[in-house]
């Protein structure tokens, strides 16, 4: 049996339950997972790129193929350069399906050797996104479902609340 890589890419700005259901389900069907922190221009990060490093870390304890990485160029690139032949996005509704249909396409064009998988999450975890949790932070509301005790700790001290 060969050994199987996938990368999971994203902001993880911070990291939630619904990106955690994708790493821990995608962590049982390879053999390496590599969790790979990009920077998305048409974001600003609330938290730094080793700030969440850190806080995916935390989250993956227990998770010994689990790798944690941070890359600034292209993903079929990373995917080069650890040996990886295949990406998994997590897809929460079919409005997602559009926006990774174009990133998928466009990184076929760079390497067709790169295959994408796509992982519908829980239904849970269907309507969380690190955008609406930090909006929802601000205002010192309970995040506690949608986040590990120590990322909402993190939110909350990076918003001056509690």
């Amino acid at each position: 049996m060969s050994n199987t890589k996938a990368v999971i890419p994203g902001s993880f700005d911070p990291i939630t339950y619904g990106h955690l259901d994708i790493i821990e389900r995608s962590a049982q069907r390879f053999d390496e997972i590599h969790v790979c922190v990009l920077r998305n221009s048409n974001k600003t990060g609330t938290f730094t790129a080793d700030e969440r490093i850190a806080l995916i870390h935390e989250s993956i304890k227990g998770m010994t193929n689990v790798k944690v990485h941070q890359y600034d160029g292209l993903l079929v690139d990373f995917c080069e350069v650890i040996g990886a032949d295949t990406i998994i996005r997590g897809l929460r509704a079919v409005s997602d399906f559009e926006y990774e249909l174009r990133l998928t396409s466009m990184n076929r064009k760079l390497n067709d050797k790169v295959e994408t998988f796509y992982m519908m999450t829980r239904t849970d975890y269907s309507f969380i996104s690190s955008s609406v949790v930090k909006e929802v932070a601000q205002y010192d509301a309970d995040i506690s479902e949608f986040v590990p005790k120590h990322v909402e700790d993190a939110l909350f001290k990076k918003f001056n609340k509690r």
